[in-house]
């Protein structure tokens, strides 16, 4: 039953984002592309995260998080503090219709506690208690649902570690009904870093629509 009304909780509020249409690079993008590549698609070893291709409306919300401090980051707030409106909807609109290349699947994933909580949680507390899975909101690959839950693959896996901490610590509030920071608060530090690295290890864009 618990999994019956969290799905149906998930599907509520997730919906569906509209397509994406392409938008002229605006000035701001210069300084986005310092840290998050020139084709928006991060860099993985220094743990800044891809925001090519995610949903335009959720990456508003993100820099209004951060120039209000809901979310914290010390960089992110000073970066978004002078921006307007319509200059983060411009910005939202730019990365959100950038492409994301197919990959294939590697040779060998990460498999044990990582992958488990991933693709199907973990009920061992019990359903009060209980983990659920990261695809059941992020959507089976980690490959994002709607407008609500970003694309997980392919992010850096300290990025994805210091959001799981961010909601563990209070630090980042965003997100719907509280659910992320309520999960968050559940995993050990192993669970978050099996997790994040079981994430960082699958392509953002997978070739040929493969699935781990």
């Amino acid at each position: 039953m618990y999994r019956i009304l969290w799905g149906l909780v998930i599907a509520l509020i997730a919906g569906f984002g509209w397509p994406q249409r392409s938008a002229a690079a605006p000035p701001q993008t210069s300084q986005c592309a310092a840290c998050h590549g020139t084709n928006g698609m991060g860099n993985q070893a220094a743990g800044f995260p891809a925001l090519a291709g995610l949903p335009a409306a959720y990456l508003q919300a993100q820099l209004a998080a951060f120039k209000s401090k809901e979310r914290g980051n010390a960089t992110m707030a000073g970066m978004a503090a002078p921006l307007t409106g319509a200059q983060m909807s411009a910005l939202s609109d730019y990365y959100a219709a950038l492409p994301v290349a197919p990959a294939p699947l590697p040779a060998a994933l990460p498999t044990g506690p990582g992958a488990a909580l991933a693709q199907r949680g973990d009920w061992q507390a019990g359903l009060a208690d209980g983990i659920p899975s990261c695809d059941s909101c992020h959507g089976p690959g980690g490959l994002g649902v709607g407008t609500q839950f970003p694309r997980l693959a392919g992010q850096p896996a300290v990025y994805l570690a210091a959001q799981l901490n961010g909601w563990r610590e209070g630090t980042r509030k965003t997100g719907p009904m509280g659910l992320m920071a309520a999960v968050a608060r559940r995993l050990t530090p192993a669970q978050i870093t099996a997790v994040t690295a079981y994430y960082a290890a699958l392509p953002a864009n997978p070739a040929n629509g493969a699935q781990p």
